[in-house]
């Protein structure tokens, strides 16, 4: 069985530390954490990290068409949608409260539900990252997902990496 974890972003530096780039980030630290390292895959318009059992992977097709890249990717290789976990920022919940789950709803992200279209299922795994809101309500979403982190914040979201990574680890492995 393999395993696809993909993680949401954007690809370019100025999107590097923001809160939008939630799942980048954190599939990064699990690559570097596992001593592997990515190879850009024309192919498949994304970044792969490739081991026995798991396949890291970062679209380079910006976030709203996250599911051009995983579909192919899932195609190739005949990975089974419930063997995808996709890890992605979340306003709706707190800064670094996380939740995992199967087949939910889209919940209005973009990023998801241009995987869900491209997939023809939502029946896969979901990270879903809080980065929290703006205290303002004048403050836009889009601006402050788009906003980067501190590096104070940026460390603790790297922290949530091996705590997230063991929990699919278990459920997938044990």
């Amino acid at each position: 069985m393999k395993l696809l974890i993909v993680g949401l972003g954007n690809p370019g530096e100025q999107y590097q530390k923001t809160r939008h780039n939630s799942g980048f980030i954190l599939v990064d630290k699990m690559v570097e954490a596992g001593g592997f390292s990515w190879k850009e895959e024309k192919k498949f318009k994304a970044s792969v990290a490739d081991s026995d059992n798991v396949m890291f992977v970062k679209p380079l097709t910006f976030m709203n068409l996250s599911g051009e890249s995983v579909s192919k990717i899932a195609s190739f290789y005949k990975i089974d949608p419930n063997n995808i976990v996709v890890i992605h920022d979340d306003v709706d919940f707190p800064f670094l409260e996380w939740k995992m789950q199967l087949g939910k709803d889209t919940a209005g992200h973009n990023g998801v539900g241009d995987i869900v279209q491209k997939l023809g299922t939502n029946e896969f795994w979901r990270v879903r990252v809080g980065v929290g809101r703006p205290e303002s309500k004048q403050y836009d979403v889009e601006d402050f997902v788009l906003s980067s982190y501190s590096d104070e914040d940026l460390q603790k979201v790297e922290e949530l990496s091996n705590e997230i990574f063991t929990k699919v680890e278990k459920m997938f492995f044990s």
